[in-house]
């Protein structure tokens, strides 16, 4: 993902010699949503101790981020 200096082309070691803007930008996408989530207090402390109670409140805090955002032009 991190693109290569000029000064270190030659020693490329391991790290992918082009830049995929493609792939930069997918994974912007999925680390703002998952910084998003650890702002839910509820998640990010993991309160919920089953799995199913967990998926559940994350269901629950992208419904509430998608209604904030339909909704956010009304008064």
């Amino acid at each position: 993902m991190i693109p290569q200096r000029a000064d270190q082309e030659q020693q490329h070691r391991g790290r992918p010699i082009e830049f995929d803007k493609q792939a930069c930008r997918e994974r912007d996408t999925i680390e703002r949503c998952i910084g998003w989530l650890k702002e839910c207090r509820r998640i990010a402390t993991r309160f919920e101790n089953l799995a199913v109670n967990a998926l559940a409140m994350i269901k629950v805090a992208i419904l509430e981020r998608q209604l904030e955002v339909d909704f956010a032009d009304r008064a």
